[in-house]
């Protein structure tokens, strides 16, 4: 599975950061970003910076990805 994040679509409400820390981050600018370990895909971010999801994290993220308000968290199912 991989995740990324469309930034022109983030609300900044940080509630993926608060469900899934070890693969959402919420950077300087208001918007969140994934991380590949420890790494934040921002440059670019967007489709671009796509992050493989950790074993065992697989719930939180797609959790994540329904609660998000912006609906910018797209989750890429292998």
């Amino acid at each position: 599975m991989k995740v990324w994040i469309d930034q022109d679509l983030c609300t900044g409400d940080g509630l993926c950061e608060e469900i899934c820390p070890a693969v959402f981050s919420l950077q300087d600018d208001g918007l969140a970003y994934v991380k590949d370990g420890d790494k934040v895909l921002d440059s670019p971010g967007g489709s671009d910076g796509q992050a493989i999801v950790p074993d065992g994290l697989e719930d939180s993220v797609r959790e994540a990805a329904e609660e998000c308000p912006g609906e910018c968290i797209f989750v890429v199912e292998d």
